[in-house]
Parts: structure tokens; sequence; C-alpha cells
């Protein structure tokens, strides 16, 4: 019988700021895989709120206990970072049919450039399946309440950083 070998996932994002839904998939990623790294992206065309030094340190303080979960930044082609890290897989959530399109785009482009990385999709819990970090932050700005859509090691400093003025 072959070896099994440990499988890690790469779980790459933004993570402006980290969700209750990305804090979902990677807890469930560490079902299937034996380590997950949350890889958080310093090149994006998002308007980021966060510096991406505060992301990997916002990422790190929800994952402090978990010694499955590596949080560490990346720049350039996720496939480049993944063939130097010890992970084989690339995973991503999916909310929506509206989610597929992109994401397979994405994954079809990355097994172009490197036929041997896989990218595994976990489908978001229901209970998440609405949540974004863009939404978190649109109705942080504008006043609403986003308690217990982000993990509470990071709830002051979101709300610090995104609550109207006087809130």
């Amino acid at each position: 019988m072959a070896e099994v070998k440990q499988l890690t996932a790469v779980f790459p994002g933004t993570f402006d700021p980290f969700t209750r839904g990305h804090f979902s998939l990677v807890t469930r990623g560490l079902k299937t895989f034996h380590k997950v790294i949350v890889a958080v992206a310093g090149s994006t065309s998002k308007n980021c709120r966060f510096s991406l030094d505060e992301r990997v340190d916002m990422a790190t303080r929800i994952f402090g206990g978990e010694p499955r979960v590596h949080v560490e930044p990346f720049d350039g082609l996720l496939v480049h970072y993944v063939q130097r890290s010890p992970a084989n897989v690339i995973m991503r959530g999916l909310r929506a049919v509206s989610d597929f399109e992109y994401e397979f785009q994405m994954a079809l482009m990355n097994r172009r450039l490197d036929n041997d990385i896989q990218t595994v999709f976990l489908m978001t819990d229901y209970k998440w399946m609405y949540l974004s970090s863009t939404i978190i932050k649109d109705v942080a700005v504008n006043g609403g309440d986003i308690k217990g859509l982000i993990p509470k090691q990071i709830y002051e400093e979101v709300l610090e950083r995104l609550a109207p003025a006087g809130k």
C-alpha cells in the first residue's frame, strides 16, 4: 500500500478584514488537510483598509492557539508562492454560483501555470453564504452592527478602524 502524504493546503486571500466565513473555511479545511497556510495577499487590486502587516497580525492572533495553521504574507502570483511552500493544494471557498465563474477561471490559469498544483473548493457554511469582507466594511463604515461577523480577537480593532466617528 502506498504511503499517505501529509496534505498541506494554502488558503489565499486579502482578508481585509478576516471574517467568520474565512474562519469557518480554515477550521473545516483542517478536517481534510493536516495543515492550512493562511496566505495573506500583499499585491492586490482591492483597496484594502488594513495594511498587509495588520492583516497578517490579525489572522495570526485568530489562529494563535492552533499549531496546524500557519499565517504568512505573499506577493506576486499565487502559484509561484505555492511552488515555494510545503503545500500541494490551493483551498478556496465558494459562497454562491457567482463566485464559481471567477474561481474556476483562476483554478484553470493556476493549473496551466503548474499542472501539479491542485485547487480544492469548499462550500461556505450556510450561515456565512452572504458574508464578505466588502460587506463587513460597508456595514461598519455606515454604522451597522458587525458583532458576530468577524472573530472576537479582532472585533475591537476592526470596529475602531471602520466605524464612523462618534459611534
